[in-house]
């Protein structure tokens, strides 16, 4: 049996069957096209006109392929083309990726999302004849979309496994044209094209079956919000006794919290479904549900809060401004839920549809918004960064030159070259030196001070007089006294030989033996690592040594001898290799 809104779907877009053909065509040749793009070159190597381009062809194709029927086809073509457009410039905006800093990557995920949900709504208006957008036609389509998105690609899989079997086949019989092809960049671009396109314009002509995948897809979603219902649930209401402070702690809470409000999202929406027909009747999906609106905005409090603590410590940084501006979205998605859920009780899913239609319209103008250069998170970042630096906030030893220098994009370039000039010494000179790297792993962060190391420092055997300072600045370029699980313990073999050995390696939750120990020993007054300390042979030597033992092996003369070594014990058990 069809709903009146399967029909009306059905009814709109009728049967296509040149499509298949025309979308694998499609698919081809955006391949190639993308192959006459970028060639052979690295990221890096892409200009911001090539990265337009590239954006322009392919937003354009895969809009057309998604979007596209036999009724109103100009209107899916010209949709496709503006969003290239708009696509393709706010790229050529961003700039070539050389000049990109480590936040900017979220830009194209904000295009991508913009993009995502202006295509249903778009394919919505388009039914519709008008602006007009039915949440159920929305809602729809865009489940449609992510299910078609996932089986493509699986589709695009299942492709290259059997041409990779093909091709191994005919290996067998000395044909190899196919593993020839293969290594071919065109080759491979065009077949994914292809094989996706093809993918596309078949399944979008089996209305039934991809209408069966997405209900497959929303039931066992929905099957899944009871789970993740219930373990929300457990963990707020554990809070207060477990107390805030190990989520504090934790550097990933803000991360792992934003996912969980995500996935409340999806999840709550896969049981109430498109309209009140597909609403899951069975009451552990239903009241799952509303456990799962009813969480989200706690989450979304508590994320905010973690990320506010992280800023008041250590300031602003574009992915903490990132981090913020989502924290910000699931507060808004938090509080619409938990005011639907208030106004609508047990038939709260009719309060929040709307709710969700106008978070959709804002949140692609918001994701629209950051994915182009108007928002600068770097320079927001770097003002108040140097603002702290120079405040003195921030001691310049503990100041992320780093960052600045290359995470912060041009406006932390702009600021690192003011604080050249600075008339704080200091400053001047840790500012000039990271301004003449010429990449991020020249700009090494401080260690941790000697005093830290010693705090953090166990010395064997118990007695021994206190490590030399040398010794120490050793320890803290190995990040001895940094972290919560940065102490060491450092055994004294003799006046110029050490074992270093981490105390995280032996850490209680560690369930395996550790075997990691480190041999520094004091050469020209300087404490360097076993390895460091072999002397490395010039090229002559070397060469000759080679030729000796060659002539040595080749007359016989091997023998075995018994060598004398020391072995480093812990509770009986050797660790590491043995000392020379």
């Amino acid at each position: 049996m069809i709903d009146s809104h399967d029909a009306g779907t059905t009814t709109a877009n009728a049967d296509w069957p040149l499509r298949p053909v025309l979308l694998a065509l499609l698919g081809l040749v955006t391949g190639l096209v993308v192959h006459l793009i970028i060639g052979e070159l690295s990221d890096s190597q892409l200009s911001a006109g090539l990265l337009a381009a590239l954006a322009f062809v392919t937003v354009t194709a895969g809009l057309i392929g998604f979007t596209i029927e036999r009724r109103l086809w100009w209107a899916s073509v010209a949709f496709a083309v503006a969003a290239g457009v708009v696509a393709a410039g706010i790229v050529w905006w961003n700039g070539a990726p050389d000049h990109w800093s480590g936040g900017d990557g979220w830009r194209g995920i904000s295009l991508l999302l913009a993009i995502a949900i202006a295509a249903p709504l778009f394919q919505a208006g388009r039914d519709e004849g008008g602006p007009r957008f039915p949440y159920a036609s929305v809602h729809d389509h865009a489940w449609t979309n992510v299910v078609l998105w996932g089986a493509c690609w699986v589709f695009v899989g299942i492709t290259f496994a059997l041409t990779y079997l093909l091709a191994g086949l005919f290996d067998l019989i000395k044909l190899r044209f196919l593993s020839n092809l293969l290594r071919n960049d065109w080759f491979w671009r065009a077949l994914i094209g292809l094989a996706f396109g093809g993918a596309l314009g078949i399944l979008r002509e089996q209305t039934q079956v991809v209408r069966l995948l997405q209900r497959v897809v929303l039931t066992v979603l929905s099957v899944l919000a009871p789970v993740l219902a219930v373990g929300l649930i457990v963990f707020l209401v554990a809070l207060p006794f477990t107390g805030l402070a190990p989520l504090w702690e934790a550097g990933s809470a803000t991360g792992i919290l934003l996912a969980c409000v995500v996935g409340s999202l999806i999840l709550s929406n896969s049981v109430i479904g498109n309209a009140p027909g597909e609403e899951r009747k069975f009451p552990l999906p239903r009241f799952a549900a509303m456990g799962l609106a009813a969480v989200m905005l706690p989450l979304g409090i508590i994320a905010a809060v973690a990320i506010g603590l992280r800023i008041g410590q250590y300031g602003f940084t574009p992915e903490r401004l990132w981090a913020l501006t989502f924290v910000i979205l699931a507060c808004a998605y938090g509080l619409a839920y938990l005011v639907s859920l208030a106004r609508g009780r047990l038939d709260w899913a009719a309060k929040v549809r709307p709710a969700n239609l106008n978070l959709a319209f804002g949140t692609c103008a918001v994701a629209l918004l950051l994915a182009t250069p108007l928002v600068s998170f770097n320079a927001i970042a770097t003002r108040d960064q140097v603002s702290r630096l120079e405040s003195g906030r921030l001691a310049p030893e503990k100041f992320d030159w780093r960052a600045l220098a290359f995470e912060f994009g041009e406006p932390g370039k702009a600021a690192l070259k003011k604080l050249q000039a600075s008339a704080n010494a200091d400053i001047r000179e840790r500012a000039a030196r990271a301004g003449k790297a010429e990449s991020r792993w020249e700009v090494q962060p401080e260690g941790p001070s000697r005093a830290d190391v010693a705090r953090r420092l166990r010395v064997l055997p118990a007695g021994s007089p206190p490590l030399p300072d040398a010794l120490l600045d050793y320890l803290a370029t190995q990040r001895c006294g940094a972290g919560e699980n940065g102490g060491c313990t450092v055994l004294l073999a003799d006046a110029g030989t050490a074992m270093v050995l981490r105390d995280s390696c032996f850490a209680p939750r560690d369930r395996w033996p550790c075997n990691n120990a480190t041999e520094v020993r004091l050469i020209d007054g300087n404490w360097t690592d076993n390895t460091g300390a072999r002397p490395v042979p010039k090229k002559d030597e070397a060469q000759a040594r080679a030729d000796a033992q060659r002539k040595a092996y080749a007359s016989g003369q091997i023998e075995m001898r018994e060598v004398k070594r020391r072995q480093l014990f812990v509770g009986g058990e050797p660790i590491g290799t043995g000392l020379e």
